[in-house]
């Protein structure tokens, strides 16, 4: 991508890692509905390990393939700016209502790639906890991308088969989580890609990174489509 004179940047998440340090500290944590109540213990936790532990990890891994990386959390430079999503049943958690993108733009101009960790400030300076998806979409629509990649740990979107889907549009998508065939922490995945969807970014990427995901300069995994127009007779 670097080759090609892609500007690249990253968003990431740390679920697993947060929920090993709530065990490994003794935190109880609540969930409505499936998902994990940020309290302030938990909101400690969270911005710990995702600025912190998985932040400098990835950064140190760019550099280690000689990229210039720079560490970033959503909550710096006003990247990402959100409300309450629902602060009685979710508690911190938030979402995002803006984004700035001039600290990032500054660092993809001179060859950095930044690397956000999906934390964000309220408009009084309250940090809260952001799906990563949902932060990486916001981003990338703020930004312009081209291209927008999610990367997972399953090849792409599977059908009932556990066939790779090479290519498929949001009616399609829809019909799948109706059917229950995307489920779990796909559905955010999916929601997201398609809401980037846009003139400028055409097409977005479901990818495995547990495997090369460009092979001869094109991309492996499923391409999320807009639908085709109709063109009247």
């Amino acid at each position: 991508l670097i080759e090609n004179n892609w500007k690249v940047m990253i968003v990431h998440g740390g679920g697993p890692d947060i929920t090993n340090m709530l065990k490994a500290l003794n935190i109880e944590t609540e969930f409505f509905n499936g998902q994990r109540k940020t309290t302030k213990a938990v909101l400690e936790i969270a911005e710990m390990v995702l600025a912190g532990k998985i932040n400098k990890h990835l950064t140190n891994l760019l550099q280690q393939k000689g990229l210039k990386s720079i560490g970033l959390s959503g909550s710096d430079g006003q990247i990402l700016q959100a409300s309450y999503l629902d602060k009685e049943n979710l508690g911190l958690v938030g979402k995002v209502t803006s984004v700035d993108t001039s600290s990032v733009s500054l660092l993809m101009d001179n060859g950095y790639i930044p690397v956000i960790a999906p934390l964000a400030r309220t408009v009084t300076y309250e940090t809260l906890n952001v799906n990563a998806d949902l932060a990486a979409a916001a981003i990338a629509h703020a930004v312009g991308a081209e291209k927008f990649l999610f990367v997972t740990d399953v090849p792409g979107i599977l059908d009932g088969e556990k066939q790779l889907i090479e290519k498929i549009t949001p009616s399609e998508i829809q019909s799948l989580i109706e059917n229950e065939v995307i489920t779990g922490g796909m559905i955010p995945k999916v929601q997201s890609a398609m809401a980037t969807l846009s003139d400028t970014c055409q097409e977005v990427m479901i990818v495995s990174g547990q495997q090369a995901f460009i092979e001869n300069d094109s991309f492996k995994g499923t391409k999320i489509v807009r639908e085709q127009e109709v063109l009247s007779s």
